[in-house]
């Protein structure tokens, strides 16, 4: 105990000298740092030359240190910079996006615009809305109805082909069927052969081709229109073509892109009128008598033989 306590009172006094001349250098280095003599100019020159290159391992360290928090620092911009262009370009996808559907909206637009129809035909156009649901698997619901002079039966088609017929109508909406559906069935024409047929959904993106008279003179991207037969829809509204599916079975690819459906067009057809009675340019039929048949007509009067006597 007695020599652990000789040595603490051994280092503490070692420890005040080293402070003290210590002390002494460094106010005898700023003194003469701070005398304004030639000779002592020369000195500090002398002194700097000799000995501050060789320091040049020591201050390795420190260089290497401020290299590091620069490099941080550089670091740490970069980094928001980097967020700033993350945060930018998440809005420029939101305008591509944006300008993307009005583009398409566009086209759709123009496309139901430059479309050729009867000019018997009118149109009144409207929006897609969300299917609020039925017993149709395959439909949708437009913003027009009987207020807008919308009947039950009537074709729509986007801006490039059919796309089913309305099938209930609301004030201010009206369900459309699309071909696709299992209760759809509509008359179809194929061209250039002309065979009648009928295009029946299948809740398929491809519908059947049925009720052929001959299928061996249908091929795959032959034409297919509305045939107008029974009334149901205007003729040679565009479908889509003939293609082959899976099963080897004909199929339609439809015209009309059921991806996006934004705007339809609903054909106002209506049916043709009928004559009740006949009208002046047409002549009232034979009278016939009593055995049914026609009047005789009277014999012409004989005409005098040449030469004759009377």
């Amino acid at each position: 105990m007695a020599r652990n306590r000789d040595d603490i009172d051994f280092a503490r006094p070692v420890r005040r000298i080293l402070i003290a001349a210590m002390a002494v250098v460094l106010a005898l280095t700023f003194l003469v740092w701070r005398i304004d003599s030639p000779r002592v100019e020369r000195f500090r020159a002398a002194f700097i030359d000799r000995f501050v290159p060789t320091f040049d391992w020591a201050m390795v360290p420190v260089t290497k240190m401020l290299g590091m928090v620069e490099g941080f620092q550089s670091y740490a911009r970069i980094y928001e910079q980097n967020q700033e262009l993350r945060r930018e370009l998440q809005q420029m996808k939101a305008w591509k996006e944006a300008a993307v559907q009005l583009e398409q909206q566009n086209a759709k637009l123009l496309a139901q615009n430059a479309v050729r129809l009867d000019p018997k035909l009118t149109s009144v156009s409207g929006v897609v809305l969300a299917d609020s649901g039925s017993p149709f698997r395959q439909s949708v619901l437009l913003n027009v109805g009987s207020r807008d002079g919308v009947v039950d039966g009537w074709a729509t088609m986007d801006g490039l082909g059919l796309v089913g017929r309305i099938s209930g109508v609301g004030r201010t909406t009206a369900r459309v069927v699309l071909l696709t559906d299992s209760s759809s069935r509509i008359p179809v024409t194929i061209q250039p052969s002309g065979q009648r047929a009928l295009l029946s959904g299948d809740n398929s993106a491809l519908p059947l081709v049925e009720f052929l008279e001959s299928p061996e003179l249908v091929r795959p991207g032959d034409r297919v229109v509305s045939s107008g037969d029974g009334g149901v829809f205007p003729a040679g509204i565009l479908v889509g073509q003939v293609a082959q599916g899976s099963d080897r079975r004909l199929r339609v690819r439809l015209a009309a892109d059921y991806e996006r459906l934004d705007f339809l067009r609903v054909l106002r057809s209506h049916p043709a009128e009928q004559l009740q009675d006949v009208g002046a340019l047409i002549p009232p039929a034979p009278e016939t008598g009593e055995a049914g048949s026609s009047a005789p007509l009277t014999a012409p009067a004989a005409l005098p033989r040449p030469g004759g006597n009377g």
